[in-house]
């Protein structure tokens, strides 16, 4: 199957979507690592801070990517 997009606004927020949900995977993998270390329970501040804005980043990009597509169908 071909993927085309003749969009490059729609192109580039896409791919700003697939770069914040990486994030936020990255983010989650290592908050996860603690809970799966012996005798550890608890995350950095920096690490939920880092998961906090990676979500945060991945609901701005997908709203975004709403509003991009919105506007190519109006």
């Amino acid at each position: 199957m071909k993927a085309e997009n003749s969009n490059p606004r729609e192109a580039a927020a896409l791919a700003r979507v697939a770069e914040a949900a990486r994030e936020v995977q990255a983010a989650s993998t290592a908050i996860e690592a603690h809970f799966t270390a012996v005798g550890e329970r608890q995350a950095s501040a920096l690490e939920l801070a880092r998961l906090t804005a990676a979500v945060q980043e991945l609901e701005d990009a997908r709203l975004a990517l709403a509003l991009v597509i919105d506007d190519g169908n109006g």
